[in-house]
């Protein structure tokens, strides 16, 4: 008989949506019982919507089949599968607390032997704006989503905010082995997949006491006016200069808000330059330089929204 195989959900995340039909992305990295990437696979997975508790009643229910990646990532956007039951266009996100079931078939049917259900500690603000009726404009150093807005898309409603403070003044990029990641990206969202990529590879070395910068960003909740953010993740190079562009403003806001302002020294990204080296970038001038993991610098997560 075949092993059960196992996956390791790493991010449940709100990249992005669209205006029709409103969908919301999802990510995960399969690996097997021996904690090895399962690469360029097709695999099953049922998404369930529960609501109010993790054991709620599922409100809308749908299939993938979803194929991973040379990196053992998967994607999918929930709303856009095979439904089963439910209208997704149709909930309420302002009415309650909803989690996310996940249940999988790494043989690529629909025999799902593995579950998993978190919650959404951030409401999909563009599909909760929809229910409300009221779809707000952002602008470059609003406070808002949990942080500093300090890039925004064309429609002025989705972009990237910064936590309001450092995160850490000396942590290592790594925990302690240098790894190939595969953290390449390098652009808008980027940083996100590259927080899943790195974590990933490090969770068969790491033990339950390590903390390098990828995980204590993926690990950060922030409360802003009775809401839980927990989605941030280690900026991509291009979203750390995003940053500097912006570091003035971002600055005046943090401060204004109980915040701290960006320190003139090295902050790293969540871009791998080579198995020993990754991108930082010195918030006093803009300079960016590939350094060894090892080294200790600054962290400002960030989040999409």
């Amino acid at each position: 008989m075949k092993n059960i195989l196992l996956i390791l959900v790493l991010v449940i995340t709100t990249v992005g949506f669209s205006q029709a039909p409103e969908k919301m992305s999802y990510q995960a990295i399969v690996r097997d019982a021996n904690g090895d990437l399962l690469s360029n696979i097709s695999i099953g997975m049922q998404i369930s919507i529960l609501e109010n508790s993790a054991s709620g009643n599922a409100i809308y229910v749908e299939t993938h089949s979803p194929m991973t990646n040379v990196n053992g990532l998967v994607t999918l956007e929930i709303g856009a599968g095979a439904i089963v039951s439910g209208d997704f266009s149709e909930i309420d996100w302002s009415a309650d607390r909803y989690f996310i079931k996940t249940e999988t078939d790494p043989t690529g049917t629909v025999n799902y032997t593995i579950s998993g259900t978190s919650q959404l500690l951030s409401v999909p603000f563009a599909l909760y704006a929809k229910t409300a009726g009221n779809v707000p404009s952002y602008t470059i150093g609003d406070f808002a989503h949990g942080g500093v807005v300090f890039w925004v898309d064309e429609t002025n409603q989705h972009g990237l905010v910064c936590a309001k403070t450092n995160q850490s003044s000396s942590i290592e990029w790594f925990e302690g082995s240098f790894v190939i990641t595969q953290a390449r990206g390098n652009g808008v969202y980027a940083g996100k997949a590259n927080n899943s990529i790195i974590i990933s590879a490090h969770v068969a070395k790491e033990s339950i006491e390590t903390l390098y910068a990828a995980r204590l960003c993926n690990e950060l909740e922030i409360v802003e006016n009775n809401t839980v953010y927990g989605d941030w993740y280690l900026p991509s190079k291009f979203e750390l200069n995003l940053m500097y562009q912006n570091n003035a403003i971002i600055n005046t806001t943090a401060l204004d808000n109980g915040g701290e302002v960006f320190v003139n020294n090295t902050y790293w990204s969540s871009t791998e330059s080579s198995a020993s080296s990754v991108w930082i970038l010195d918030l006093s001038n803009g300079g960016e330089s590939a350094v060894f993991k090892s080294s200790q610098n600054y962290v400002r997560a960030i989040r999409s929204f």
